[in-house]
C-alpha cells in the first residue's frame, strides 16, 4: 500500500508541477464547500500494556490489526483551510496475547479536526487539481464499548483526495491517534501518564470516497485595479479628445485675432478651400495596435465621411507613450497604430490616396501619460 501510495504521489506531483496562476477567491456562503467522506480503515493498535514504543516490524501483526470503518462530515472555509468531524471504528485490539479472540473488542473514536490543504496554500488555488495534499490535526473521545471505558485523544494525519470530477474523489488518509490507557479497555494502574509509550496508540491507514455537497468551487475574485483601469482609460480619452479641441478653439481664436480688420463701407469675397476640423483622437491600450474602442470607430468614420464629401485629404499621426518600450519599439508602435486607422478609413471608403500617414514615436505631451497612446485623424 505504501509503494502503491508512493507511485501514485509521484504521478501527480509530475502533474502539479505546471505553473498554477495564484490568485485571490472570494468567500462562498456557510452552506457552500461541505463534503462528507466513508472510508474502509485498516487499524494497527498499540497497547499502553506493552510499555514499549511502536516498532515496524511488530506494527501489522495479526494480533494486533483489525478492520474498520470511518465516516466523516467537513467543511472548507477557504481553499486552504477546513474542519472535519471524523466517527470511526469499532473492531479493535487490546494487545494483551497474540490471539486474536482473546484480544478482540469494540471502540469508537469521535475527533474533530482542523485541515489544512497545502497544495492549495502553496502552489495557488486550482479547481482541476488532481492530487491535494492535506495534512491535520484534531482531538477528540473514545469509548471502549467492551468494557465501557472512556478516554481523550490527540489525533493527526495525511489526506491525499485525487479528484474524480467535481462530485467525487478519492480518499487515502493515514493517521496516528495517541489516547489515554482506557481506549483498549486494559487497566492503567501505575502507568505513567506523561509517557507517549505508556499510552494507547492507534496507526490508521483508510481508503475511500468524499463526495462534495453544493458548491464546491471557489471564484475569482473581481480584479479592482483592472477595473479602474478600465475606467480611467475611458476616462483619459474623453479628457484627451477635450484637450484636443481646446487647442484647435485657441488656434481659431489666434487666426481671428490676426485677421484684418474690414473697414466700414468695404466688401471682401472670402473663397473657401480649405475644410477645418478639430483633430480626433483614436486610443489603444498599452503595447497594441488594435483600435481599443467600439466608440472610436464612430469618430473615425465622422472624418472619413467629411473626407469622402469634400474630397479631402486625411493625415493619420500615430503616437506611443514614452515611459513604455525603447525609443525603437514605440517608432514602429506608433506607425502600426497610424496604419490600423488608415485601414479602418479605407474600409469606410476613403481612397488610399487620400491619406497620409506618420508615426510620431514616444511622446509625453499630454499628461496623464497614458493620453498619449493614441492616434490623430486631421482633414488637411
Amino acid at each position: 500500500m505504501v509503494l502503491a501510495f508512493a507511485g501514485v504521489s509521484a504521478a501527480s506531483m509530475a502533474q502539479d508541477a505546471v505553473p498554477t496562476e495564484k490568485y485571490s477567491v472570494a468567500t462562498n456562503s456557510f452552506w457552500d464547500n461541505w463534503f462528507v467522506q466513508a472510508n474502509v480503515v485498516g487499524t494497527s493498535f498499540w497497547g499502553s500494556q506493552e510499555r514499549s514504543m511502536v516498532k515496524f516490524d511488530k506494527l501489522f501483526k495479526g494480533y494486533r490489526t483489525n478492520l474498520g470503518f470511518s465516516v466523516a462530515v467537513g467543511k472548507w472555509f477557504t481553499p486552504g483551510i477546513g474542519l472535519r468531524t471524523k466517527f470511526s471504528g469499532i473492531w479493535g485490539r487490546t494487545v494483551i496475547s497474540e490471539d486474536k479472540k482473546i484480544n478482540a473488542n469494540k471502540y469508537w473514536t469521535l475527533n474533530e479536526q482542523v485541515l489544512f490543504n497545502l497544495s492549495n496554500m502553496i502552489l495557488g488555488y486550482d479547481e482541476n487539481r488532481f492530487w491535494n495534499f492535506i495534512p491535520y490535526a484534531g482531538a477528540g473521545v473514545a469509548r471502549n464499548m467492551s468494557y465501557n471505558r472512556y478516554t481523550m485523544g490527540l489525533t493527526a494525519g495525511l489526506l491525499n483526495t485525487f479528484r474524480l470530477n467535481e462530485k467525487l474523489a478519492v480518499n487515502l488518509d493515514i493517521n496516528y491517534g495517541l489516547y489515554g490507557a482506557a481506549l483498549d479497555g486494559w487497566p492503567d494502574a501505575g502507568i505513567i501518564r506523561h509517557s507517549v509509550k505508556n499510552k494507547d496508540r492507534v496507526i490508521n491507514v483508510e481508503v475511500g470516497l468524499t463526495y462534495n455537497i453544493g458548491k464546491s468551487t471557489w471564484n475569482k475574485t473581481p480584479d479592482v485595479d483592472a477595473i479602474k483601469a478600465l475606467s480611467q482609460g475611458q476616462i483619459d480619452a474623453l479628457n484627451a479628445q477635450l484637450a484636443d479641441c481646446n487647442a484647435e478653439n485657441a488656434r481659431l481664436k489666434d487666426l481671428l485675432a490676426k485677421k484684418p480688420a474690414v473697414q466700414p463701407g468695404e466688401t471682401k469675397t472670402v473663397t473657401v478651400n480649405k475644410i477645418v476640423s478639430a483633430p480626433v483622437s483614436v486610443f489603444f491600450n498599452i503595447g497594441k495596435s488594435k483600435i481599443a474602442s467600439q466608440k472610436d470607430m464612430q469618430n473615425i468614420q465622422g472624418v472619413a465621411d467629411a473626407a469622402k464629401a469634400n474630397n479631402a485629404k486625411i493625415l493619420v499621426t500615430g503616437y506611443a507613450d514614452s515611459k513604455t518600450g525603447s525609443v525603437n519599439l514605440n517608432q514602429t508602435l506608433s506607425q502600426k497604430r497610424a496604419e490600423a486607422v488608415a485601414d479602418a478609413l479605407v474600409n469606410m471608403g476613403v481612397d488610399r490616396a487620400n491619406i497620409e500617414t506618420a508615426a510620431a514615436g514616444g511622446v509625453d505631451t499630454l499628461s496623464p501619460i497614458s493620453y498619449n497612446r493614441r492616434a490623430t485623424l486631421e482633414l488637411k
